[in-house]
């Protein structure tokens, strides 16, 4: 019969640094568009693993030297590569022990749904009643709470008193009846400092505005996410209504014009790693402050002999020239090393 431990003991093997194990009633209530119950009908047992986002991925960023090592490895890596290994190989474990296992990692690209959780229209429709569209998406990081692996912060990234806001996520459902863990119930990891939402370059955490839900009979709350300024922050840009064509950061979106903001040092946005993102801010409110103010506090169990940070912050100003423009003879490489 296979059990709990020996499930936590081989996804640690394989390379998670955080495992918790929800039973499947915890996502009673749960809106059909993210209910896992809707992939597997007769899932018993959700795993979600915790894979810790390395700090020194973050260093060059903090220091404006070196951008490419986050998006590559922090993020990209992570999310599309070591995280699916790990997922996929837990499932082959489970299988093996006669129960079927659905491995989830990062997946939302097909979803029927948008970040806001309303259904994209005209994008798919369910294939019998009762069903849902396809596809649906599981709210990683609420599995990720009812397996008792830490809390959602107000800035929604989740954390954990091992690592704050530094990991990535992946879900395995299964028809095996695992002994669930608790809901975490630890100090509270987030006391709504407010530093996400100060230092976030897209303004993008509401400092008022609120989401509530109720998980597994517990209130849980953050703050509302603009999405779309998140993504245009996210790479390095500001949305403008005018902009000439050569002073354009990237492509417009959303209905704006896309110009440089002051934490991305590049002319042109850096082409994708991993299908990233290009992750240029570096989550400087969700992610590096958050974690600044938890690592003051010293409350995380992953601990460093140095601060993070050691510097004052940059920022670049792009309304001064740039110091070789009297030189420049012809346009930038928008994608220097990029095959024609």
């Amino acid at each position: 019969m296979l059990t709990s431990e020996q499930v936590r003991k081989r996804a640690r093997e394989l390379g998670a640094d955080m495992v918790g194990i929800a039973s499947i009633d915890r996502f009673e209530g749960a809106p059909t568009q993210m209910d896992p119950r809707q992939i597997m009908p007769e899932a018993q047992s959700v795993i979600a693993m915790g894979f810790r986002v390395m700090r020194g991925s973050l260093r060059g960023i903090e220091e404006g030297t070196f951008f490419s090592n986050y998006s590559a490895m922090g993020y990209g890596g992570l999310t599309y590569l070591y995280i699916p290994l790990v997922v996929i190989n837990l499932c082959k474990f489970i299988e093996d022990a006669g129960h079927e296992a659905i491995p989830i990692g990062h997946q939302s690209d097909w979803r029927s749904i948008d970040n806001e959780g309303r259904l994209r229209p005209r994008y798919s429709r369910p294939v019998a009643p009762g069903k849902a569209a396809p596809d649906v998406m599981i709210h990683l990081r609420i599995a990720a709470y009812l397996a008792g692996l830490g809390e959602i912060g107000y800035s929604k990234v989740f954390l954990t008193p091992q690592f704050g806001p530094r990991q990535r996520l992946g879900v395995v459902l299964t028809e095996a009846a695992l002994e669930p863990d608790a809901i975490y119930d630890g100090p509270e990891l987030c006391d709504r400092c407010m530093a996400c939402v100060q230092e976030c370059p897209g303004s993008a955490i509401s400092p008022s505005e609120t989401v509530k839900v109720e998980l597994c009979g517990r209130a849980v709350e953050w703050g509302r996410l603009d999405c779309e300024a998140c993504c245009i922050a996210f790479r390095g840009g500001r949305a403008v209504e005018e902009l000439a064509e050569d002073q354009q950061y990237d492509e417009p979106g959303f209905g704006h014009k896309i110009a440089r903001n002051g934490i991305t040092p590049f002319y042109y946005k850096p082409r994708r790693l991993y299908n990233t993102g290009e992750a240029i801010c570096g989550g400087r409110g969700c992610l590096r402050a958050c974690m600044i103010h938890l690592e003051k506090r010293g409350v995380l169990k992953n601990r460093f002999d140095k601060p993070f940070r050691r510097r004052q912050p940059w920022t670049v100003d792009w309304s001064a020239p740039p110091p070789d423009s009297s030189e420049e003879s012809e346009a930038p490489d928008r994608h220097p090393g990029e095959r024609q």
